[in-house]
Parts: C-alpha cells; sequence; structure tokens
C-alpha cells in the first residue's frame, strides 16, 4: 500500500490528519504545497509474487535454523528471525537503548499500534533469555532480551501515565510532546513526535481513559476521564 501511495501534495486525508493534531494553520498552508515523504522515493518496487512468512515459519539460511516470530506496532507483520543457537535477528521491533518509533498516521487516523506494540513485547517474554545475541535494526548487538522487553513495555507504560496527568487538562497531540519525550521537541523531530503522540493518546483512548473533542478549528482536544 505504501508504495502504490506516491503523492505530489498531501491528500486531503493527511491534511485533516495533521488539523485534528492541532498543527498550526500556517504549519498547515506550508505543509498543502509541499511534496510530502513518498515511501515509494527510497524503496525498489515490490515483487508481484511473494512467499509469506508467518508466525512459526522455519526458515533455513547461512548454515541455520531460524523461527519466524512476528512483532507488530512499528511496522505490520515486522518478522524477526530466532535462530536455534541463541542469535536473532531483531530489526527494529527488538532494538538496545531506544525505542522504534510507534506510529499513527493518515492511512490510518484511529489505529492503536501502541497496543499491538506492547502486546507483542508481552508474546515473546516466555521466549526471552539472557544468553540469546540480537542483532537490531539500530545501534550494536545486545544480550539481556528479557530485561529489554520489560523495560521497553514500562518505558511506554509510564509514558502513558505522563500523558494521562498532562490531560487534566485538555490537549492537543501537538502538545503532548513535552510529556512524552521528557523535553522539547527540534523541528527535525517534529514528524516522528506527531504521530507518536497520536499512538499514545488513541491507546488511552481505547483503554476509556480520555475522550476527545473537536474544537472549532477543527483540532482534537483530548482529555482525562475523571
Amino acid at each position: 500500500m505504501l508504495t502504490l501511495d506516491v503523492q505530489d501534495r498531501p491528500s486531503d486525508e493527511a491534511l485533516t490528519f495533521y488539523r485534528r493534531a492541532g498543527v498550526s494553520a500556517a504549519e498547515l498552508a506550508l505543509k498543502a504545497n509541499e511534496r510530502p515523504f513518498n515511501f515509494a522515493d527510497i524503496v525498489d518496487p515490490m515483487p508481484l509474487g511473494f512467499t509469506r512468512l508467518t508466525e512459526g515459519t522455519l526458515l533455513r539460511a547461512a548454515g541455520r535454523t531460524w523461527t519466524v516470530r512476528i512483532g507488530h506496532g512499528h511496522a505490520p507483520e515486522h518478522a524477526t528471525l530466532w535462530s536455534d543457537d541463541g542469535i536473532i535477528l531483531g530489526g527494529d521491533q527488538l532494538l538496545p537503548g531506544i525505542s522504534a518509533n510507534i506510529g499513527v498516521y493518515p492511512t490510518e487516523p484511529d489505529g492503536d499500534p501502541l497496543t499491538d506494540w506492547l502486546d507483542s513485547c508481552r508474546s515473546f517474554m516466555p521466549l526471552a533469555t539472557d544468553d540469546q545475541l540480537i542483532l537490531p535494526g539500530h545501534k550494536l548487538p545486545f544480550a539481556g532480551l528479557p530485561f529489554r522487553l520489560t523495560q521497553m513495555v514500562e518505558n511506554h507504560e509510564s509514558a502513558l501515565l505522563r500523558l494521562l496527568d498532562h490531560l487534566a487538562t485538555p490537549r492537543t497531540a501537538v502538545q503532548c510532546y513535552v510529556p512524552l519525550f521528557r523535553r522539547e521537541v527540534g523541528a527535525t523531530e517534529q514528524s516522528f513526535a506527531l504521530v507518536e503522540s497520536v499512538a499514545h493518546l488513541n491507546c488511552l483512548l481505547q483503554r476509556g481513559q480520555v475522550f476527545r473533542s473537536l474544537s472549532e478549528g477543527g483540532a482534537w482536544n483530548w482529555k482525562r476521564r475523571t
């Protein structure tokens, strides 16, 4: 879907998504006249035929047998490969020290990828051991996966608690960066921060802990339920 979605200018759905998130009118006007990021610009075309990898599929490669374990949240059906001798190709699903971006985008504005991410982390816990060597998509290889999985879950759950506290007063998504990331967000980070902010808000909405209402300007105002 992403490779077919080539746009010279943002779609109406994308502009609505940014407006709902609380992007200012001036910034919205700039976005409306700029070529947006197109996934198709940076990847090769998809083949017409493929072999689907599903949970539990066995692969033989590089002299090892690998079991496919599927993660969710960062990317749809993110395949991680677990070898019999304790090597794991973790991709962006299993990262040391940093978290993969968990974002909501105009293509699915009411999606809840954070719940999917947390569920995936918990599903990996019974399979994780301290002596496995994880080769991640970013940074250096690492061990100690049981601790890292717990840490990733706790980091996001803590962010949700900070966000709930912040929503004692109604806020838009762009007004939630500081409690989520515990720092100011720079201009180059705005796009990642926005989609992650919406993801955390949608998670709280699905949990029934917040509600939202449209402002006169067309932005969602989010507030904690009392």
